[in-house]
């Protein structure tokens, strides 16, 4: 198992806890100097950054950098860097950054001198080997690079050429020396070495992110790619200006085993590195990568689950299945998946599928390529993983592949074939990894999550909604297995890419507690105000709960933001709407829907709702904190998320964030209380320390979420949080205990400071969660 040493090149110690900060023009290295009291106050060891390479102008996110690779001088430039880092060294902080290694922003492709380079000299450029552009005859364009911008009946009149470049409304795209001494703006475009045609023709040259045309794939696999990307990365290294490396989307590079062990390399064993990797609910992290771990979505799954009550999710499919028609069950989520993935599939990447096919039929002329595209989607379509071609993974391929071919007899010999051409490196392997990490992507995050509601707060960014409640027992192994493979991964419970912040998302799992108060108001809400579509309005007001305010009524703030979100989540579904064909006498009503909704007598229905349920919501979001910062990993706060957080998907929740808010606040309080535990005993949370499931007796033994952290035997941190606390009353409090190990412990959330509590007894949970219903207890002998 890789484990690596923890940072120490730099001066900086282990990991305690990362800030994640979202950076953008108006927020830069010098706002981020403004906020480093605030940021040691809370007791974290290191600022998480988003990308701070050059970007796109006007990007508010860095992820479509542009080339040449340098520090964004909008953010602050390497000066800005080399101050921050001054004051981040001054202050204890470590500097974590996150790049970027898959993709390029290409949006206008005068900004990226390779990919107009690339354009402008197709196959014979210094960069065509640098993108992964398909130049065969096969590819839909006669070898030429489909770039998929025209309208859908392909008319190219409007094109015109001038400055060097052949114009088409605001896009601009460069020409091949000579190419425009004579004829019409159409005969240019002819003689160049791409071809613009219908953004709905299933066709591009270049492989994207996802379904992003806007950010062109980049082949790390080559050297002298490697070299021109990371180069800089490298400077910033040799000058110790930081001191961890996030990796954004390794999952789509063609071999990110082989990429990690170069950049482990390059940045040395004693530097942090994470992967932003999606793991399946069955999926282990591939114990050979040489990384500390994943950015956390894994264990925000594990955390999440285990605050979800089994009983209510029978029953709120059964109400799901009232309102839509549909149970959302885990037999409905696993076909409705398949055939996402087959549509996705067809509909979004057919030109990565027939590359695909190209790569497997390659070696084998007489193979039958209809069957080789079949078994290929129906492989993508079962997997269940981002991408197989990991050795851990091998024999998952080997057994769906076998299943598949006894479902579909006349595919066996084509999926051997796949097989055959997958079990080692190279174009096969790779091309079939890639086409099924971006298909699972758009079929499951980006479509079907957004297409069912049985409980949405299991539709997150590696969430399992068939099966989204865990046990304590399975939280505690999950955790021992975590705490010995992986003690420095990261612990996420929000993320810039989260589907719903971490508040929002434990404020509707606590409607699997009340399972029939839950469906008399969804029952009288669809009387007073029904929504233009059952399932748009369930889905919705599930999100509406999680961000309705616990006190005053929904602001005219909030309501637009509802109505943003409201319209993207439609679009994303593409049920009724979609980005390309806008319905919008269907998105008009939705938005009259949540005026009816969040107004009168339903806003009152919902009001009342929301305040029976609050003291549940404070105390598991509590929980849920103090367990992500104290559990096995690295607890990672994202952005504002030391007060309550009401953030739904982007760009929601890249909204600015005040840090010079009050600090008097029950959420922050626990913050600063477990970084201090964390960093005072070390030895507890880091490679080798203990973790000990501690349980309890009693009649409320199962609302009981209670382990100890330490080392060499001796437990040194105890942390205590209740769950399904909705039904847990006062009697059933104190008619349950817990034994502590042997010792003196404090209680250091509790109202009664230095307050000091004997172990090796029963204790009544009344006298020990005192504090929200959760408690934090360090050892004083």
């Amino acid at each position: 198992m890789a484990t690596p040493s923890p940072p120490g090149v730099g001066g900086q110690r282990e990991p305690v806890a990362t800030y994640r900060i979202q950076l953008t023009p108006d927020f830069g290295f010098a706002d981020v100097i403004g906020i480093l009291d605030h940021l040691v106050s809370l007791g974290i060891s290191h600022v998480y950054l988003s990308p701070i390479g050059r970007a796109t102008a006007g990007s508010t996110h860095g992820y479509d950098w542009v080339p040449p690779p340098a520090v964004s001088p909008t953010l602050g430039g390497l000066d800005g860097l080399r101050e921050l880092r001054a004051a981040a060294r001054t202050a204890g902080l470590g500097l974590i950054v996150d790049i970027v290694p898959n993709h390029t922003g290409v949006a206008d492709v005068t900004q990226n001198p390779w990919f107009s380079d690339l354009l402008r000299y197709g196959s014979g450029s210094r960069y065509a080997s640098w993108f992964d552009v398909d130049f065969s005859t096969a590819n839909g364009a006669d070898g030429k690079i489909a770039l998929p911008v025209l309208a859908a009946d392909g008319d190219l009149s409007p094109l015109t050429v001038s400055d060097g470049h052949l114009h088409y409304y605001d896009h601009a795209f460069p020409i091949t020396p000579g190419s425009a001494a004579a004829g019409n703006p159409i005969d240019v475009h002819e003689r160049q070495h791409y071809r613009l045609v219908p953004w709905n023709s299933g066709l591009i040259g270049y492989r994207r992110f996802f379904t992003v045309n806007e950010l062109a794939g980049l082949r790390q696999e080559e050297p002298a790619v490697y070299a021109a990307t990371h180069d800089w990365l490298l400077d910033l290294i040799d000058e110790d200006l930081i001191d961890g490396v996030r990796v954004d989307h390794p999952d789509g590079l063609w071999d990110p085993q082989s990429y990690l062990r170069r950049l482990r390399s390059d940045v040395g064993e004693r530097r942090l590195l994470y992967i932003e990797k999606i793991l399946a609910p069955d999926e282990p992290l591939e114990p050979s990568l040489p990384v500390d771990g994943t950015t956390g979505y894994d264990q925000l799954r594990i955390i999440d689950g285990v605050f979800t009550a089994p009983s209510g999710i029978v029953e709120l499919g059964e109400i799901h299945e009232r309102i839509t028609g549909q149970p959302g069950d885990s037999d409905w989520l696993h076909r409705t998946e398949r055939a996402r993935k087959l549509a996705t599939l067809r509909e979004m990447f057919p030109t990565e599928h027939r590359r695909l096919v190209r790569a497997i039929t390659h070696s084998d002329p007489s193979a039958d390529a209809a069957a080789v595209a079949d078994a290929t989607a129906e492989l993508i379509a079962e997997l269940g993983v981002y991408r197989a071609d990991y050795p851990a993974l091998r024999s998952r391929l080997e057994r769906v592949a076998s299943a598949i071919a006894v479902r579909i007899p006349r595919l066996a010999e084509a999926l051997e074939l796949v097989v055959r051409a997958t079990a080692s490196p190279g174009a096969a392997t790779s091309r079939l990894a890639q086409t099924c990490g971006a298909v699972t992507a758009k079929s499951v995050e980006d479509s079907l999550f957004y297409r069912t509601a049985r409980l949405v707060s299991a539709q997150e960014v590696g969430g399992d909604p068939a099966d989204p409640a865990v046990s304590i027992r399975d939280f505690h192994a999950h955790n021992i297995r975590r705490g010995t493979q992986w003690p420095w991964a990261m612990t996420t419970t929000a993320t810039h890419d989260t589907k719903r912040g971490e508040d929002v998302r434990a404020r509707i799992a606590i409607l699997t507690q009340v399972p029939e108060r839950w469906s008399m108001v969804v029952s009288d809400l669809w009387k007073m105000a029904p929504p233009p579509d059952d399932l748009t309005g369930y889905f919705l007001l599930q999100n509406i709960i999680g961000v309705w305010p616990v006190q005053g009524p929904v602001d005219d703030i909030l309501r637009t933001r509802i109505t943003d979100y409201a319209t993207k989540a439609a679009r994303e579904a593409g049920l009724h709407t979609t980005w390309t064909e806008v319905n919008e006498e269907f998105e008009s009503d939705l938005a009259e829907w949540i005026i009816a909704i969040t107004t009168g007598t339903a806003a009152q229905t919902i009001s009342a709702l929301v305040t029976e349920i609050t003291p549940s919501w404070q105390s598991e979001t509590l929980g849920r904190k103090l367990i992500a910062l104290l559990g096995p990993g690295v607890g990672d706060i994202y952005q504002g998320t030391q007060w309550w957080d009401d953030s739904l998907v982007d760009p929601d929740n890249r909204r600015p964030v005040d840090h010079n808010r009050s600090t008097e606040h029950p959420k922050t309080h626990l913050i600063q209380a477990a970084l201090r535990a964390r960093t005072a005993h070390p030895t507890a949370f880091g490679a080798g320390g203990d973790y000990t499931p501690i349980h309890a007796d009693g009649r409320g033994a199962d609302h009981v979420i209670a382990f100890a952290r330490g080392a060499s035997g001796r437990a040194e941190v105890i942390v205590i949080a209740t769950r399904l606390t909705h039904s847990l009353s006062d009697t059933g409090r104190a008619a349950t205990t817990l034994t502590l190990p042997t010792g003196r412990w404090e209680d250091v959330l509790g109202p009664a400071p230095g307050r000091t509590i004997d172990g090796g007894v029963p204790t009544a949970l009344t006298e020990l969660a005192t504090f929200h219903g959760v408690a934090l207890l360090t050892r004083t002998d």
